[in-house]
């Protein structure tokens, strides 16, 4: 592990101190350390998402925000990235999906021996920013006016999970697709536009 920022520095710390903990008493712990790429959308219900304090740093939220009408615009940071489109490409997964990993990964630990176990819950499929505000639009029939501006420190072009480890050991996989985050998500905002 070799975190590009200080998030992803956070992220490694507390690994870091599990590591040791799994270490201090090896026939005793059963630990996943889940590593979750970019879990957007909300329950299908509409009742349950997200519901940040303040302004949100991560882009879907902003994305639903501005489709909204709360912010008049999201801001793209960069559209020079080597990838095919010139924006990042991010590995989005829903948060159903992302609970059940959770619940695969409770009684997976259940069934074994003590261990610790590293686990990337993501898709393995990458989309980039402007594949994302596209398929929004399409799908919730709205606009998300947007412009482009420089890159942002500590960000990278593309990060993808590998989750062949979770996919073989938990026996999960996620089900949703990006349609299904997008609608499920722009279902919670409409319905919350306050948050709860």
């Amino acid at each position: 592990i070799r975190p590009y920022n200080p998030y992803g520095q956070t992220k490694a710390s507390i690994e870091f101190m599990l590591n040791g903990l799994f270490k201090s008493c090896e026939s005793k712990w059963r630990i996943a350390n889940l590593r979750y790429f970019n879990p957007i959308g909300a329950h299908e219900s509409g009742l349950l998402g997200e519901n940040p304090s303040n302004k949100p740093n991560n882009l879907f939220p902003i994305v639903c925000k501005v489709a909204y009408g709360i912010y008049e615009k999201l801001h793209v940071y960069g559209n020079d990235w080597p990838t095919f489109d010139g924006t990042g490409i991010r590995d989005f997964i829903h948060v159903m999906d992302l609970a059940d990993s959770h619940l695969s990964a409770l009684e997976y630990l259940e069934k074994n021996d003590p261990q610790i176990i590293d686990l990337n819950i993501g898709t393995g499929i990458g989309t980039s920013v402007l594949e994302l505000i596209k398929t929004f639009q399409e799908v919730n029939g709205c606009k998300v006016p947007h412009d482009f501006c420089k890159r942002r420190p500590g960000d990278v072009d593309v990060i993808i999970a590998d989750n062949a480890k979770a996919l073989t050991l938990l026996e999960w996989h996620p089900k949703k697709k990006l349609y299904d985050m997008c609608r499920d998500g722009w279902l919670w905002q409409k319905q919350n536009p306050n948050g709860f």
